[in-house]
């Protein structure tokens, strides 16, 4: 069933995409986050009186985090390495977060333009453990765009 008007996304249908390319299991998408500076102009109007605005500054870069699954997925892994050697003409990407309806239809996209790896971090491995490993990766991105 679609959403219906007034109706919320849940939480556990979303996913993510590199270059148009769906990654498989993925877990968990966390700090996505659009900030700017705010400028702050103070000025005297004409009859003396001091007056302070504010006015949109530029646009930061941020970061984003999502955990997966440790899987043999060729594609992310080279992303990855591209990412941390430092081979930016390959490893920059443009990266979609897609939030879905319960009919798995894209309602919402954040995309994250020139997108790469800066962090990652595996599960602790541990004998005899019983436990899906993952890897949590930092995605950097340069904008952030809505729709």
């Amino acid at each position: 069933m679609s959403l219906q008007p007034g109706d919320a996304l849940t939480s556990h249908n979303f996913g993510l995409q590199i270059d148009g390319i769906m990654v498989e299991y993925l877990a968990e998408v966390s700090g996505l986050t659009i900030e700017q500076d705010v400028i702050t102009y103070t000025q005297n109007t004409a009859d003396g009186n001091n007056t302070v605005k504010t006015l949109p500054g530029t646009k930061k870069s941020g970061t984003c985090t999502v955990v997966r699954g440790m899987t043999q997925s060729a594609s992310f892994t080279e992303w990855i390495n591209d990412s941390i050697a430092g081979h930016m003409a390959t490893a920059r990407k443009n990266a979609s977060i897609l939030m879905m309806d319960f009919e798995d239809n894209p309602v919402k996209r954040y995309n994250l333009r020139n997108a790469w790896c800066s962090k990652i971090d595996t599960s602790t491995v541990k004998a005899g453990e019983a436990s899906a490993l993952t890897e949590t990766v930092t995605i950097t991105f340069e904008e952030l765009v809505v729709e």
